[in-house]
């Protein structure tokens, strides 16, 4: 079963994805409308992120023109000089006086050991995501970021399970709250809901458990060192600014908690960012709550929207 929902469901964000299917990467951009509030937690210690530091509450900018959630690795970061360009074009950035400087946070993961190393998102990719943005979309599965995304990489890659591209959204009221995530883990997946793995090591056919098999596991992580990473963004209609929408990104790392297994680790470079549109009025816990549901939701469809492709 499916769970229901899109990113997009929050009003007032567009979405759009370019991929390189014979390569095994691509990207995914995220554009808000103005007056919007952003920001960032990551969890992981094998992070490669851009403009994240702004995010933080104690610095000065907290809305966002665009994020991106990519494949590349660290190669990747360069996706977001064509995402500027674009949003340079349509006057959308921070006014700096002499002209304007587009706000553009990014998150990478590690997909070069999926097909091609030499295939990487770049700012041409980001280009044509960013004219494939809209408001509806509703594309899961093996596109964009989740193009060379693959879980349950502790026996290595051979053996590891095809992910992809999830969304998710939940209501309460007129409150909505939505999540994206591409799921590059070192962990197993599960759908936390049903009480049951749903992605890990395939050996000879049959699905493992990384848990089960750590003590022979560990004799060989140097494999798969710094070669995952799931990242996501959670969004709301509701009106905070970045103290809470911070808390609020700590509250979604909880779905990854119950959803993968094991989560933010020497090897993974876990990263949330949060969008507030502020439009309604909401309570922080119960945002937050709501957050890490409907991440751990789509992160179950990351892995059901790939099988069904």
């Amino acid at each position: 079963m499916i769970y229901s929902g899109y990113l997009t469901d929050v009003c007032g964000i567009k979405l759009g994805h370019a991929s390189d299917f014979e390569g095994g990467t691509g990207l995914s951009v995220i554009i808000p409308d103005s007056n919007n509030t952003a920001a960032v937690e990551v969890r992981g210690s094998a992070p490669g992120t851009r403009e994240t530091d702004l995010l933080n509450p104690i610095n000065q900018v907290s809305e966002v023109n665009g994020i991106i959630l990519s494949g590349g690795s660290a190669y990747g970061l360069d996706a977001a000089s064509g995402l500027m360009e674009e949003l340079e074009k349509d006057n959308r950035g921070f006014d700096v006086g002499c002209g304007i400087v587009p706000i553009v946070s990014q998150a990478v993961l590690f997909d070069l050991a999926y097909k091609n190393p030499l295939a990487r998102p770049n700012a041409k990719m980001a280009k044509l995501a960013y004219k494939n943005a809209s408001y509806d979309n509703k594309e899961c599965g093996i596109i964009g970021a989740g193009t060379g995304a693959t879980v349950g990489k502790a026996m290595g890659m051979d053996k590891a399970f095809k992910s992809g591209l999830g969304q998710a959204s939940m209501t309460l009221g007129d409150l909505t709250v939505s999540a994206i995530v591409a799921v590059n883990a070192f962990g197993d997946i599960l759908d936390y809901e049903k009480g049951k793995q749903i992605a890990g090591p395939m050996v000879d056919g049959k699905m493992l458990s990384t848990m089960d098999n750590i003590e022979n596991i560990a004799k060989s992580f140097s494999e798969v060192e710094g070669k995952n990473t799931t990242i996501g963004l959670v969004a709301t209609n509701a009106s905070f600014n970045k103290t809470e929408l911070t808390k609020i990104c700590q509250m979604t790392h909880d779905g990854y908690a119950r959803s993968i297994n094991p989560v933010h680790t020497m090897f993974d470079g876990d990263t949330i960012f949060a969008l507030a549109t502020n439009k309604v009025k909401a309570n922080v816990t119960i945002v937050g709550a709501l957050a890490s549901m409907v991440m751990s939701r789509a992160i179950a469809n990351a892995i059901y929207t790939t099988k069904e492709k």
